[in-house]
């Protein structure tokens, strides 16, 4: 077949950070790579182009997401293709370096590529000998490489080390080959996240810092110095996709609740989440609820700090997709979805103590007081209130005590700050102000200077005039 750039379909999951890719292999077939379980997008690409889905490919055994392979195998006869190594515990096509699966007028090529995992596979796209592009997954990304410390601190250099010949492998394919990752810009794989998602071979050989380290040692160093946190179920979802998610016969709404199912519960030591924007959420909630505002991030969060062990309930909006709560649990691993609220906070009782509020105000409303940061190192790094208390939104509950008393808690907008409020009032935190804005805004409003660097010293390291 001719190839031509409208074959390949990229499928971006904003809120995670990744790109899925569907081809389109010209006589009604499809190649996938790197699905998730929310196969939504697409199913609708497939549809609109009328394919049929023959081949999912898996460059690796995914920990920030479920892999939709299995769940294409099911509904469309698809032959999942993934790494032999990786010993998935389902009906597969093992793959091993050199391997080739004939796609009929496209040849699919397995490349080892090891480092962001062990048994982690590139697969290179050929039109004869004619190489189109390589998906490579979490090993070379553009402007990066993915993490190499997910299996643990005493593997992370040596996948490191792994990783840097991974790239150089990669980097020999001829300049205008292209790069189709699976891991970019907002992904917590990355390490650091670049901003665009797909690039060439050449351009990577010019722009990415990491190839153009001039030895080993300096590779390992500049890629271990990008890593930062990442959700509490990365360390999860690896095992359940070498097992194989479970494949859904079908979705069911997520059922309503009425205020006594949603207390008991509570009592049963379930979790409600509360989906609505920041200030719905400060004008009035369950008290011990947590806020994770419905956003392409509810997924992160939800599957950083909470269990997937503990059944959920949730409070929304009457205009918000409850089918969007569903899937964005359902593509990290989380199916204890008991039910959302009918009727929302409207029919939640308000007398005594059954209801709590949030202040919730702009920088110019909010007076001096201790400043509690808890956006991600690089981001604090890049700039902050002088004299901030940081503490990562992930690391909040575990850390509550080293809150400071009645803070001003901030984020970048709010939305992380206003989940960070309701971890501090669970853990029975008073007089919580909750800045709508960001560190600039505050340092604006209060006369003051932003400050850079890890620490929240000001005069210790440089510092910008806020605009």
């Amino acid at each position: 077949m001719g190839f031509a750039d409208d074959h390949l379909i990229p499928l971006v999951d904003n809120g995670l950070g990744n790109s899925a890719y569907l081809v389109d292999l010209g006589d009604g077939r499809a190649l996938a790579v790197d699905a998730s379980r929310d196969l939504r997008a697409l199913r609708e690409a497939a549809e609109r182009r009328g394919l049929v889905v023959a081949y999912a490919a898996d460059t690796h055994l995914h920990a920030d997401f479920l892999s939709g392979a299995l769940q294409l195998a099911h509904d469309q006869g698809a032959t999942v293709l993934a790494s032999a190594a990786g010993r998935r515990a389902f009906s597969h096509r093992g793959l091993a370096e050199g391997d080739e699966v004939d796609l009929g007028g496209l040849t699919l090529r397995a490349l080892a590529t090891p480092g962001h995992t062990d048994e982690h596979l590139a697969f290179l796209l050929l039109d004869g000998s004619r190489e189109l592009g390589v998906f490579t997954g979490g090993s070379l990304i553009v402007d990066s490489a993915a993490r190499t410390d997910l299996l643990g601190a005493e593997r992370t250099e040596d996948l490191a080390r792994a990783q840097y010949r991974s790239l150089r492998r990669l980097a020999a394919l001829p300049d205008e080959t292209r790069v189709w990752p699976t891991h970019g810009a907002g992904s917590f794989c990355s390490a650091p996240p670049g901003t665009e998602r797909t690039s060439t071979v050449g351009e990577q050989r010019k722009a990415n810092s990491l190839l153009t380290a001039p030895d080993e040692d300096t590779f390992v160093r500049r890629l271990l110095a990008g890593l930062g946190s990442y959700p509490a179920y990365f360390d999860r979802l690896a095992e359940v996709n070498q097992r194989g998610a479970a494949v859904l016969t079908s979705t069911r709404p997520l059922p309503a609740l009425d205020v006594g199912q949603v207390k008991a519960l509570l009592a049963d030591g379930g979790h409600v989440v509360d989906v609505r924007p920041a200030a719905d959420y400060a004008a009035g909630h369950i008290p011990g609820s947590l806020s994770i505002p419905l956003r392409d991030q509810f997924a992160t969060w939800l599957g950083w700090l909470l269990p997937d062990t503990a059944p959920l309930a949730f409070v929304a909006d009457h205009d918000q997709d409850l089918n969007e709560i569903v899937w964005q649990a359902y593509k990290i691993g989380y199916e204890r979805l008991a039910g959302h609220l009918a009727g929302g906070m409207a029919v939640w009782p308000a007398d005594g103590d059954q209801r709590s509020t949030t202040t919730f105000a702009t920088a110019d409303r909010i007076g001096d007081g201790p400043y509690l940061d808890v956006r991600q190192e690089a981001e604090f790094a890049a700039g902050h209130v002088p004299g901030a208390v940081h503490i990562e939104l992930g690391d909040l509950a575990d850390r509550a005590a080293e809150a400071p008393v009645e803070p001003i808690v901030a984020c970048g907008h709010g939305e992380r700050a206003m989940t960070a409020a309701s971890l501090l009032e669970r853990a029975g935190h008073t007089g919580i102000t909750v800045l709508d804005g960001g560190p600039a805004d505050y340092a604006t409003a209060h006369g003051q200077r932003l400050t850079d660097g890890s620490e929240g010293t000001e005069g210790t390291e440089g510092e910008r005039t806020v605009s």
